[in-house]
């Protein structure tokens, strides 16, 4: 509920649950820019809850917020496909920045809406759609790795760095293992 005040002066129109099935009732019901999710919620909880929005909403924007500060909860929240994870205590100020970072990475790209294809159309990449077909058929990856896939395709035979791709997908720099990306 602290959160709500400063959310709020910025322009954004706040909904709270207290529990992951309220969470998800208002999602299959609303329609929501992003979600604030903590990982220690009653009733279902927050990693559950995170899958099901997955399922639900795959391109919504999540931010984990908890007190857990252990790093599998962290790796397995940003697995399943959470856009930033964030343990408290944290001050108003970063959150409000981190939403919007995260609103203005997941915002549609202006350039998007064509289909690349690569290597004799083995390989489509439809970004309005969100989708990856190779030889036809769908390919399921998670948001880090359709972040990877599409800041390659970009700018086909071009060489990243590590910090690049991180930049790319993430926006911000990202605390992780040095030779994970």
């Amino acid at each position: 509920r602290a959160l709500r005040p400063p959310l709020m002066e910025l322009g954004f129109q706040v909904a709270e649950a207290s529990r992951g099935e309220e969470a998800l009732m208002a999602l299959r019901s609303g329609s929501y820019d992003a979600v604030l999710l903590d990982i220690n919620m009653p009733g279902i909880g927050g990693i559950e809850t995170l899958r099901r929005i997955r399922s639900l909403q795959p391109r919504l924007p999540v931010l984990m917020l908890t007190v857990r500060d252990d790093e599998e909860d962290k790796v397995q929240a940003l697995e399943l496909g959470a856009d930033d994870y964030v343990t408290k205590p944290f001050s108003p100020r970063e959150l409000v920045l981190r939403v919007q970072a995260l609103l203005r990475r997941c915002r549609p790209d202006p350039n998007e809406g064509e289909c690349s294809s690569f290597g004799g159309a083995l390989l489509v990449i439809d970004e309005a759609r969100h989708e990856v077909h190779h030889q036809g058929k769908l390919v399921a990856l998670s948001p880090t790795e359709w972040g990877i896939l599409c800041a390659l395709a970009r700018v086909p035979g071009r060489v990243y760095s590590r910090y690049e791709l991180v930049n790319s997908v993430r926006g911000y720099e990202w605390d992780g293992y040095e030779r994970v990306v």
